[in-house]
């Protein structure tokens, strides 16, 4: 769709509770990246929730769209690369690179899918202002004959289904639920959607911070865990403080950046980076060349109590948030084994009609 202008994504708006009554479609909602397919005949371009370009990051998807789409279609959905347990985000982060060879070799080795959710254009009707129940009807017209990679995600206007599958997909990798008003139109770049993620708290070691980008401030706190062996692994960041807690919590923290680096466990993560197994605070984003990762060591003895949503790969996902501080722990304390995680389920078989 040549003429169709550039479309930012519906978003949602995050609620404790799942909504109930007349009038909701209820979604699992998928951890990847958040991916609009724009095609017209041969054309075709995959674009980021942030209007970046994804398409020569996954080309191994692109044969498949091209069979299994119409030829003028504009497609909301989400990019995932299927593990053993379930959705691996590590894996797809490691698509992100500048060199060609690398991307094509992880194609090969772990392929991406394609999760059909919304349908946004056909044949070159703009479908933003019909309702979802309308725009849901036509993408599983065009839905009938998709196969992996290319999938079409499950929907139910039942919230014990949406209740069932926000404690069971959980062990595949999946975010929690989405909520979707079924007579509502697509709305770019607003949240009109309902999301409910799933929180939990663990207690967490402070090995470090960063200075938020304004140089005003802490902008986050890096966490870590110990594993069986005492090897202190870092496991995410708490950031989203206000401008006043950025201030007092540079102040809190600087007399323990003195000498902080003697028998500081991350000492030589310059060193360990060069094996990307390895889960330490430095390092370049994939997302932005010129973000600045550095960081600020302190020495051990801060705990802090986090939100997270969800553990993969022995690291935290989305929704970490600092909550207080523990003095009553000892950083020692601060182990994986305190962490409650779903049973890992299989991608496949969120497509099941059992599902």
């Amino acid at each position: 769709m040549a003429d169709l202008p550039t479309i930012a994504p519906m978003l949602a708006k995050l609620s404790a509770t799942i909504p109930e009554g007349e009038g909701w479609l209820y979604e699992p909602k998928w951890d990847g990246f958040r991916c609009i397919v724009v095609r017209d005949g041969e054309s075709l371009e995959l674009t980021s929730r942030n209007d970046r370009p994804l398409t020569r990051y996954f080309p191994e998807l692109l044969e498949a769209l091209r069979a299994q789409l119409p030829e003028r279609c504009l497609v909301d959905g989400e990019i995932v690369i299927p593990g053993a347990t379930g959705l691996d985000f590590d894996a797809l982060l490691q698509r992100i690179h500048p060199a060609a060879s690398r991307v094509n070799r992880l194609a090969a080795e772990t392929p991406a899918s394609f999760v059909a959710f919304d349908l946004l254009g056909l044949d070159g009707e703009v479908l933003l202002e019909a309702p979802l129940r309308t725009r849901r009807a036509r993408l599983e017209s065009i839905g009938t004959g998709f196969h992996p990679p290319i999938h079409l995600t499950p929907v139910s206007t039942d919230p014990a289904d949406a209740r069932a599958w926000f404690g069971r997909f959980e062990g595949a990798g999946l975010d929690g639920v989405v909520a979707k008003r079924l007579d509502g139109p697509y709305t770019p770049g607003q949240r009109t959607m309902v999301k409910i993620k799933h929180e939990r708290t663990a207690d967490c070691v402070v090995a470090g911070y960063r200075i938020h980008k304004d140089g005003k401030g802490v902008g986050s706190l890096l966490l870590g865990l110990f594993d069986e062996a005492g090897a202190l692994h870092h496991v995410g960041v708490a950031a989203s403080f206000t401008v006043k807690r950025r201030g007092e919590l540079l102040a809190e923290l600087e007399p323990l950046t003195h000498d902080a680096l003697a028998g500081h466990p991350w000492r030589d993560w310059a060193e360990a980076m060069a094996h990307e197994s390895t889960r330490l605070p430095g390092g370049q984003s994939r997302w932005n060349a010129g973000k600045d990762l550095s960081w600020v060591p302190i020495r051990l003895g801060r705990v802090a109590e986090v939100t997270f949503g969800q553990l993969q790969s022995g690291r935290f996902r989305h929704g970490v948030s600092f909550v207080r501080w523990r003095p009553d722990r000892d950083p020692g304390s601060c182990t994986y084994d305190q962490l409650d995680v779903a049973e890992p389920v299989s991608f496949d078989s969120l497509f099941s009609p059992r599902s």
